[in-house]
């Protein structure tokens, strides 16, 4: 594939066409956002990415965060049984958790049961790095430490951006353009502080919506003069 046929695509579009997908799911709003950066650190970390979203799009809509239920063993180790449930959705909680029990003692250790897509449970280790973790995938057991907060994979992101295959990425924007309202006469007509006619004619603004107070400019204006000798 020549190198006219691939896309450097920046976080800036990465996330906007991830939050538009996933807001397509049946996630809680809060969780679906908290999604927002998995599919472009696991394009980064050269995992499934896109192209697994584009597959998995259907068991994304019917994943159910709820379903995932956490034990302590007697001797004080943690078990979370997932549900079934994606990597993906499974990442967020493992997180926290692992977060809060390095905080609590020297390090911590979760084993992770009924998973699925498990080779994306790695991006456990790009992640913990910004929340001052180091974390260790080693098949159904995700470990952390306490280590200083860095986010290497952001950072190369944002200098470089991710490249992906042209035809995938205007896939992904077709899917993702499927979440927004459909452009009409109608959609215009409520979009932003323009007043539309049925039309398409734009006679004004309203001014309620409008939080330029011209007014308190020209005050600030008016005794920074009076302020000048």
């Amino acid at each position: 594939m020549s190198d006219r046929q691939i896309l450097r695509v920046m976080p800036r579009e990465m996330r906007m066409m991830s939050e538009r997908i996933f807001s397509l799911t049946a996630l809680p709003k809060g969780f679906a956002l908290m999604l927002t950066d998995t599919v472009m650190y696991s394009q980064a970390m050269g995992l499934g990415g896109f192209a697994h979203l584009e597959t998995g799009i259907e068991a994304l809509k019917a994943a159910d965060p709820q379903r995932l239920k956490l034990t302590e063993d007697r001797d004080g180790s943690l078990r979370m049984d997932c549900g079934g449930q994606h990597a993906w959705i499974v990442l967020p909680s493992v997180l926290d958790l692992l977060g809060l029990e390095a905080a609590r003692r020297d390090g911590a250790r979760i084993l992770l049961e009924n998973l699925t897509h498990p080779e994306e449970l790695a991006l456990a280790e790009g992640f913990g790095l910004r929340l001052g973790l180091a974390v260790k995938v080693s098949g159904e057991v995700v470990s952390a430490r306490a280590c200083p907060p860095e986010d290497p994979v952001l950072d190369r992101a944002l200098k470089d951006g991710c490249r992906i295959p042209a035809e995938l990425w205007w896939r992904i924007w077709a899917l993702a353009q499927t979440a927004l309202t459909p452009d009409s006469v109608i959609s215009r007509r409520h979009a932003g502080v323009n007043i539309v006619t049925e039309d398409g004619q734009i006679i004004g603004r309203t001014d309620n919506d409008d939080d330029t107070d011209p007014n308190f400019i020209n005050s600030v204006g008016l005794k920074t003069k009076e302020a000048t000798p």
